[in-house]
């Protein structure tokens, strides 16, 4: 942003060596100026760009003092002016309207967001307008930081040849330029970043009208580069008699001509902006290089003069043929990662590997808050509790977490999922201990929320309940904890979410009564048989600073216009966006576990002025590191440049200052990178590649870190000797093993024998899955019912109106399903064009076989003998039979799914069919249905293009052959595993798996069929 000419300051001016540590340095200066003297060291003020930076500050004069007592001087960050410190703040400061609470502004704004979008025509929520709200209130910020005068620049900023909505935003920005000053003025308050640059001014005047007395030395070290209220204030240091501005890092070999001209995105350019605003020449400025006692070069000497070659501007990089240029990068490395995750667990054991030299501090710096997550998730599997300067964002906290599933479970109307995330929360009691809580949630999951979801609400958890059979595997009643009675957890359940639950759905409710309600909720549910909810609740750094935030919620949001349920949780996350606390909820769930004091995560406005003895630059990837050139979503560029706001180009000047300044805070630098980010290749940051170049064109090259093959090796068993997992091979006693298996369970034992185990020995059946929806085994039991009903009222003749008659009865079957509207709509044609086709069908076979009797449904059984370990009986029911007329039988199975091949019919891979055939022959099935079976028939009926297809088995002589192999197949089966020596394997024949196999995950088929194919076996 360009800015008139500033009149040369006349001040002392210091600039600090980039391998100088900056803090050290500052503190050993200052006790040298006091002559080491305890007291006079206290006297004076040193201002700071940031907290973090002053902490570093006073543990650099612990250290230069040797811990020996001192007074310390004020050390101060800029942002911390207040009323309260009148020293800094000025006469003038107190009678500055307060600042506007930052909930109460958001609250305030998203109603004008609100009401402007219905004027424009756009109608949103709550929940959507308050995140414009949040863009407008740091649009104000940026500007008011920047002194840029919106209300008369911004209505002139898309004059011209620009697009029509750059005017319609405009038209819509005038909520911050004309209704926004107004309602400001008539409360009383002021914009909080108006008020610290006001309070910044005022002390920059008072120290330029009535300067501290002689001998009260003020400073101002580690700016970098400056808005104007922050110039303001150095050049009023700078005109103190003891006044000092001590800078980090300035290129002091840079050409004038290039200093002159640096473009905003170079790491120099705010540095130049705020020595030419400031009035002050590089040659005018004091150099300190030399290291203070007691302390080692933060990184080599040549490293900052390689840093600067390397990103020379392009107008200037002829330097770059010197001769003479520096290609030192002792100490530098490079770490190239595959993914996100992989770059994580690498830089994890980076800093790890720092820690095995005792005294040694490592960082990561990142502006990547994902993977500096993800870091410090990798660190505690060697129990490093990392001290993570950015906190933990509120909305990730449990408490959140809790808080917005309860809104998304009653708003989705108690739906299995969504319900069970609440009452298996970790904060959930509901009035029980929580371990009597959990098991009374197990319980209900087990007996009404598997398999199809239950209707809506706490009506249709007591309607499931009503149709659930009776738990045979529940908890004992006196174990620890043992499970409520189902109808009391429900009720209490009731009570606890009854506030929710009392307000309408679908109608709109006043913000602050669902908040209420919201809140009222959550502390019922957190309530244990001896604990309060509240208590649990807000309990701990995160539960106060949430605790606080729904407070500001419930007193401001009361001027939002009416919302829905739904709408809570989208405002809720919106209102927390960006929020974080300094919590230390992993440290207390871990017993005698603390912070690390040596490792770090450091976000880039934290890292400044810091050092350590090994620093890893994490995410140096475009879009991250450097951020992404966004204009914002108010102003294209041209109108910024109009209006007066900075280009965003000053921010990747900022960011790039910022990679320099690490790079030279330690001795050992790692720059990482991944190749891939959520899934898509990432483009390396612009300052890595032109590191590269400049070293490639002078035959150097960045070594690798070998944090990559540690990694590899991490894993690894010793000797590298991988064991894969071997297929189960349980050989159960003769006794156990089952002497009855059904005909489909029959084609399961050849295929998958593991799962017979798992079911028939071990009897371990498989959950259904939440809110399982309805497939093709319900569209199957529908067919099947149809086809019963139909064939039991006409088992010989053939009605007239035989095919609408057909088309009733499975119209009439599909309302008794009771299924949701949806699904009965989607099913209904394909039934009809299933029962057109069966009258046709049917009505053929009856004149072309003349008469028959149908029987359906029909159960039988069969009993080998003479078997090593006794009787076996088979069982099975047929979906139907027809008797004809000369004794003959013909067999159907009717199937919705998939159509068995004759030859996995022949080969006995899919024998159900052949078997009832063989119980038939052996009399198994009741009177009537005897004799010699002619003809096996499938029936896929899909209802689809073609309604169905026909599969006719086998007759005759074939027939007869397939039903006597089949008969002694299965006898050699059964005596196969009555050795006691046979096992039941798992998927024993590769191409002939099970297409569902409900015990896969048990027999950890994944592990050992992935390394069967690696052996080409």
């Amino acid at each position: 942003m360009s800015q008139p000419a500033a009149p040369c300051v006349r001040g002392r001016a210091a600039v600090i060596a980039p391998h100088v540590p900056f803090v050290d340095q500052i503190a050993a200066r200052w006790l040298a100026q006091a002559g080491h003297d305890a007291q006079a060291c206290g006297n004076g003020l040193i201002l700071l760009p940031s907290r973090r930076a002053a902490r570093a500050l006073t543990e650099a004069f612990v250290r230069q003092v040797d811990g020996r007592p001192i007074l310390l001087p004020r050390i101060a960050p800029i942002a911390g002016l207040d009323e309260a410190a009148l020293a800094l703040s000025g006469r003038n400061a107190l009678d500055l309207p307060p600042a506007v609470d930052p909930v109460r502004r958001l609250a305030t704004l998203t109603l004008l967001v609100m009401q402007a979008g219905r004027a424009f025509g756009d109608v949103q929520g709550v929940d959507q307008a308050w995140p414009l709200a949040r863009a407008l209130v740091d649009l104000m910020d940026e500007a008011e930081w920047a002194e840029c005068d919106l209300h008369d620049r911004l209505p002139h900023a898309a004059e011209g040849d620009f697009a029509q909505h750059w005017h319609l935003t405009v038209q819509f920005l005038s909520i911050i330029t004309q209704v926004w000053p107004a309602w400001l003025a008539e409360q009383g308050v002021m914009n909080p970043v108006a008020r610290q640059t006001a309070l910044l001014h005022a002390q920059a005047q008072r120290w330029l009208e009535a300067p501290p007395p002689a001998g009260y030395p003020i400073w101002a070290a580690g700016f970098s580069d400056a808005v104007p209220s922050t110039i303001a204030m150095l050049r009023a240091v700078l005109s103190l008699p003891d006044g000092l501005l001590v800078l980090p890092g300035v290129d002091m070999d840079c050409a004038d001509t290039v200093w002159c001209t640096l473009p905003p995105d170079h790491p120099q350019a705010g540095t130049a902006h705020m020595l030419g605003e400031l009035g002050l020449e590089r040659d005018c400025m004091e150099q300190w290089g030399d290291l203070p006692r007691g302390c080692v070069a933060s990184s080599p000497i040549p490293r900052a003069s390689l840093l600067a070659r390397a990103l020379l501007p392009a107008h200037a990089l002829a330097g770059w043929r010197d001769p003479e240029a520096p290609v030192m990068a002792d100490g530098l490395s490079v770490l190239r990662s595959t993914d996100q995750q992989e770059e994580a667990a690498a830089i994890a054991m980076v800093l790890r590997q720092v820690l095995e030299q005792p005294g040694r501090r490592a960082a990561l710096v990142t502006p990547d808050r994902a993977l500096a997550g993800r870091v410090a998730t990798e660190l505690v599997r060697w129990g490093v509790i990392a001290d993570d300067s950015a906190g933990e964002s509120l909305l990730t906290i449990p408490q959140t977490a809790f808080l917005r599933l309860i809104i998304q479970a009653v708003d989705g109307g108690l739906s299995p999922v969504a319900l069970l995330s609440v009452i298996k929360h970790p904060l959930a009691a509901c009035g029980l201990a929580p371990g009597n809580c959990r098991a009374s949630a197990r319980q209900l999951e087990r007996l009404l929320l598997r398999g199809p979801a239950p209707p809506p609400g706490i009506a249709g958890l007591r309607g499931a309940l009503a149709r659930a059979a009776e738990d045979p595997h529940g908890a004992l009643a006196d174990a620890p904890d043992a499970p409520e009675e189902i109808t009391a957890f429900i009720n209490r359940l009731e009570t606890a979410l009854g506030p929710l639950l009392a307000l309408p759905r679908a109608s709109l409710v006043p913000v602050s009564t669902l908040l209420a309600a919201l809140i009222e909720t959550a502390q019922a549910l957190a309530a244990t048989d001896t604990t309060d909810g509240a208590e649990r609740l807000w309990a701990g750094e995160e539960g106060n600073a949430l605790g606080q935030h729904m407070s500001a919620m419930l007193a401001w949001c009361d001027v939002l216009p009416e919302a829905r349920l739904g709408a809570l949780d989208g405002l809720l996350a919106s209102s927390l966006a960006g929020m974080t606390v300094q919590g230390r909820r992993a440290v207390r769930g871990r017993e005698g576990t603390a912070v690390h004091p040596r490792v770090f995560i450091w976000g880039l406005l934290e890292a400044r002025l810091q050092t350590a003895d090994t620093i890893v630059l994490g995410g140096l990837v475009e879009t991250v590191w450097p951020p992404a050139t966004d204009p914002g979503p108010w102003m294209s560029r041209p109108m910024r440049t109009r209006v007066g706001l900075p280009s965003p180009e000053w921010a990747i000047g900022q960011a790039a200052h910022d990679f320099v300044a690490c790079a030279c805070a330690a001795p050992r630098v790692v720059l990482s990178m991944a190749a891939r980010r959520q899934g898509a290749p990432t483009v390396p940051a612009r300052w890595l590649v032109r590191l590269n170049a400049y070293l490639a064109g002078h035959g150097h090259v960045l070594p690798q870190h070998p944090a990559l093959r540690w990694l590899d090796s991490l894993d690894r068993p010793p000797g590298g000797l991988v064991q894969p997992a071997t297929p189960p091979r349980p050989c159960p006693a003769v006794s156990l093993r089952p002497r009855s298996l059904s005909v489909t369970e029959i084609e399961t034992w050849m295929r998958d024998p593991y799962a017979i185990y798992a079911r028939r020995i071990l009897r371990l059946n498989r959950l259904a899955d939440l809110e399982e929806l309805a497939d093709a085994a319900d569209y199957g039991q529908i067919v099947h019912a149809a086809l019963d009903r139909w064939f039991r009222a006409h088992p010989t003749g053939w009605p007239a109106d035989g095919e609408a008659q057909m088309q009733a009865v499975f119209a009439d079957v599909l309302r008794a399903a009771e299924l949701r509207p949806a699904l009965a709509a989607w099913w209904a044609p394909r039934l009809e064009r299933i029962a057109i086709w069966c009258a046709a069908t049917e009505q053929a076979r009856c004149t072309a076989g003349g008469p028959r009797t149908v029987l359906t449904e029909l159960g039988g059984r069969m009993q080998l003998e003479d078997l090593p370990g006794g009787p076996f009986t088979l069982r099975g029911r047929a979906d139907r039979i027809d008797r004809h007329d000369d004794g003959t039988l013909s067999l159907f199975d009717y199937k919705t799914g998939t159509l068995p091949t004759r030859r996995s019919v022949l080969e006995g891979w899919q024998s159900q069919l052949v078997l009832e055939a063989a119980m038939i022959e052996s009399g198994g099935f009741p009177p009537p249905v005897a004799g010699t079976v002619a003809e096996l028939v499938y029936w896929r009926l899909t209802g689809g293009h073609v309604p169905a297809l026909v599969l006719d088995v086998a007759r005759g002589a074939e027939l007869t052959d397939l039903i006597a192999s089949c008969r002694a197949g299965l006898r050699d089966l059964v005596a196969g595993y009555d050795n006691p020596d046979q096992p039941y394997l798992s998927h024993p024949y590769p191409g002939e798996e099970p297409r569902f196999a409900d015990y896969a995950h048990l027999a950890r088929v994944a592990e050992w069929s992935a390394a069967r194919e690696e052996n080409g076996g």
